[in-house]
């Protein structure tokens, strides 16, 4: 059987190869998933959406009142002016970031990606035959308009951005947010905002670049601001020549998102946000310790300003990495998220104030 180069030339994520490679009672800092239930309100959606027998194909974009809904928080909170035909209900983030791509990239072009950065955009813009261009990062971990104007060249086509970051948890201000824009409308660049980490925010506002310039593609989902990565519910907004595009390769590879976690979405979005306020006061605790006990151990480390990672600077970062999963400590790597995460790895504050804390313990014994 002869493969596509398409799926040869990608590897295995190096979050889960970390995730799979320890046991079930490892601490785990290498996921990025809360460690939160999803909130009651929300099961009991989707429990009366199967007893209603809710349980068949909808509308390829999605059900009309989640994408009604969807559209409101746009304008309430991220000001993006934006309809429900403008909307696609997708199976998570993920393929939000496939559609985006597919729909957007021809063979060759190139897509400027943070680096470090998400694991998902290098292998994504390698399956729709594009370029991935590494993007460096300024030293507060964040993408500058001088640092990306270095990158451009006749070839670019898009730009993706992801503030909050993974890995890095940097936090996009409105002035770089803003001179990105003009940069992408000068040399007519798409931009792919991937912004599912919004809720998760410590120090700064979270800003989206569709606020300034329409030729964005936004991504975001319930995931991570509601505990439901496994419901699988992502959302994306755009152009509408953008959307009819991604909404062709969607109906064919997914036909729409599960119809039960559209219920659940819709009951995320319009019902107490009280959890919200809860999981950051949380995250915010858990880095407070995190960045005390690497304080401690004098590693060296930029504090995160939203998301639950951090990135701290590792001497023989892959041989420490490796040591921490023989003691039952899962991370990843910083080269997992590209060339320049060489030198550090990735921990996920997203479990219990006390894994962390027996966690930097561990560290501590194997750097003394």
């Amino acid at each position: 059987m002869k493969f596509s180069s398409r799926v040869r030339h990608i590897d295995i994520s190096g979050i889960r190869k970390a995730f799979e490679a320890a046991g079930s009672d490892a601490i785990n800092l290498g996921l990025g998933q809360p460690d939160f239930d999803t909130p009651e309100h929300i099961n009991e959606t989707a429990i009366k959406a199967i007893k209603d027998g809710f349980t068949g194909y909808t509308e390829n974009q999605g059900i009309l009142e989640l994408r009604e809904a969807v559209s409101e928080k746009f304008r309430r909170e991220n000001r993006i002016n934006t309809t429900p035909e403008q909307i696609i209900v997708t199976a998570g983030a993920s393929e939000a970031l496939h559609l985006a791509l597919q729909a957007t990239i021809e063979p060759g072009d190139e897509v400027l990606i943070p680096d470090p950065g998400f694991v998902s955009y290098n292998a994504l813009t390698q399956i729709a035959e594009g370029i991935p261009v590494s993007l460096p990062l300024s030293k507060d971990h964040t993408i500058t308009p001088d640092g990306m104007a270095e990158e451009i060249t006749p070839h670019t086509r898009a730009l993706i951005i992801n503030s909050p970051a993974n890995p890095t948890g940097a936090v996009q201000t409105e002035k770089e947010i803003r001179g990105i824009c003009e940069l992408a409308e000068d040399h007519d660049l798409t931009i792919i905002s991937d912004e599912v980490y919004e809720h998760i925010i410590y120090e700064g506002r979270h800003v989206s670049p569709a606020e300034y310039t329409e030729n964005v593609i936004t991504i975001n989902a319930t995931s991570k601001t509601y505990a439901m990565t496994g419901w699988r519910i992502g959302y994306t907004t755009g152009p509408t020549e953008a959307i009819e595009e991604m909404v062709k390769i969607h109906q064919y590879a997914q036909a729409c998102a599960t119809s039960i976690s559209q219920k659940a979405a819709l009951a995320a979005l319009t019902g107490p946000q009280d959890c919200i306020k809860e999981m950051h006061h949380e995250f915010k605790t858990r880095r407070r310790i995190l960045m005390n006990a690497l304080q401690e151990i004098e590693i060296e480390c930029t504090q995160p300003k939203g998301a639950f990672y951090a990135f701290p600077k590792i001497r023989n970062a892959e041989e420490v990495v490796q040591q921490l999963l023989q003691r039952g400590v899962i991370t990843t790597p910083g080269t997992a998220f590209g060339k320049h995460g060489s030198g550090h790895i990735r921990l996920s504050y997203a479990t219990t104030q006390e894994n962390i804390q027996r966690a930097m313990s561990i560290m501590r014994e194997i750097l003394a």
